[in-house]
């Protein structure tokens, strides 16, 4: 891992997965800190196409409070986000931040080792107390494999 290709730890919305790779959530209603550096890779997790980015990333059609419109295409690009996190900066961001997001964020947790069944609680604890907003988020988390 090279880290100036990594989060650090601490910046905002900065999550460490167990095995170490940091992963940033954001709300893109809010705008990102400044002194922090651009993602490497973004997954965007929203009902209608997001704005182009200087970096690389990928779409997930996600509406507000729902679940993705596609779930293997949302399987594909989030394993593809964990496996990038190893050695980059990737960013997860939903409009607000924390349902979307925190789903997805929990997704990663899975992907990583915790088992699915505590995976939006290690969210919670990690990165927003009030992440994965819905029961359907929740149990789409559960399932998530």
């Amino acid at each position: 891992m090279s880290d100036g290709l990594l989060w650090r730890e601490g910046q905002a919305g900065v999550v460490r997965l167990p095995s170490g790779r940091l992963v940033r959530g954001r709300g893109l209603r809010r705008p990102p800190d400044p002194a922090a550096p651009d993602p490497t890779y973004g997954v965007y997790l929203l009902g209608g196409q997001p704005q182009a980015t200087a970096w690389e990333s990928r779409w997930i059609r996600w509406p507000d409070f729902r679940l993705p419109a596609d779930r293997e295409a949302a399987r594909a690009i989030l394993g593809e986000a964990w496996e990038r996190a190893a050695d980059g900066r990737v960013e997860i961001a939903c409009g607000g931040g924390r349902g979307r997001t925190g789903t997805a964020l929990a997704c990663l947790a899975v992907l990583d080792g915790v088992p699915a069944g505590r995976a939006v609680d290690y969210v919670r604890a990690h990165y927003h107390r009030r992440a994965v907003e819905t029961p359907w988020q929740r149990r789409y988390v559960r399932r998530f494999r």
